[in-house]
């Protein structure tokens, strides 16, 4: 039966190898060798030239980091309340948009926001900037939402809000109702079940949706040059120019995606043993 499960396991073994393990690999070379191979360590030295690039990415993917929760948590504890019927529900209209290719729901973000989108017709149309010209005597005609953080901010809390929702709401539904029961027996009013119960044990559910939100969100590129209009530069339009760009440095490049890598192992580890912690103290 070992033999056999052995077997089972080849190709995907294979599979981790080929386009896992060996791009690593080739990254790790490439970081540390110049365009004839000869090793070296300038490339991780020329990267203090992009501190306001990593600065900008990982500011603006925590703040889409912890909008995503600040509206995944309460969306998913609502979810997990109610009955099967509204779950379905509302999981089709969490999951519809995810249906959509990704560059489209973010070109559909662009017409939203752009300067003669629908968010700024609307205004338009009820008078806003015609009431804010006479009051502060100003000549607007629409607000600038493209090419700003803000921007940005808002096309990664709209593509990846799912990835928060749903392990959130996994663990919510899988929670044993008899200990909030016995927690309330027990004299706790409802803000201290949610404080001592609810949110100790959702926790993992809440590292794995930072998790997932997270990576992406500090890696994409596709949003920050459609939404932030090529001048919210990110870690992933640094690296992919190092690649496909004018300024083709591949070893650059490795580099900098080598250290970015670095720094998000590194942050998950730290989160997994908050997590660990946690767990371990509500077992107590």
């Amino acid at each position: 039966m070992k033999n056999k499960r052995s077997l089972l396991a080849i190709p995907y073994v294979g599979w981790m190898a080929l386009f896992v393990v060996a791009p690593i690999i080739m990254v790790v070379i490439y970081a540390f060798t110049t365009a004839d191979f000869s090793i070296t360590g300038d490339n991780f030295t020329r990267m203090g030239l992009f501190t306001v690039i990593f600065t900008r990415s990982f500011k603006l993917a925590i703040i889409a980091t912890l909008v995503c929760l600040l509206i995944g948590y309460p969306l998913s504890y609502a979810m997990a309340k109610e009955g099967k019927g509204f779950q379905r529900v509302a999981m089709l209209l969490i999951m519809l948009p995810m249906w959509v290719n990704f560059l489209l729901r973010t070109y559909s973000m662009m017409s939203i926001m752009e300067n003669n989108g629908l968010i700024n017709q609307f205004f338009a149309a009820i008078g806003l900037f015609d009431l804010i010209n006479n009051v502060f005597g100003t000549d607007i005609h629409y607000f600038k939402m493209i090419g700003t953080q803000g921007a940005v901010v808002v096309g990664m809390v709209y593509n990846y809000l799912p990835f928060m929702v749903l392990p959130i709401y996994s663990t919510l539904i899988k929670m044993d109702n008899t200990l909030l029961e016995a927690a309330q027996d027990l004299g706790a009013d409802t803000a201290t079940v949610f404080r001592k119960v609810i949110l100790p044990l959702s926790l993992p559910g809440i590292l794995s949706g930072v998790t997932m939100v997270f990576v992406p969100s500090v890696s994409t590129f596709a949003i920050s040059r459609l939404l932030g209009g090529g001048i919210q530069m990110l870690l992933g339009d640094l690296i992919e120019q190092q690649f496909l760009g004018g300024a083709y440095n591949p070893h650059l490049g490795s580099a900098i995606a080598l250290v970015m890598m670095v720094i998000v192992v590194a942050c998950m580890w730290i989160m997994n043993r908050f997590g660990d912690g946690e767990e371990q103290a509500v077992m107590l």
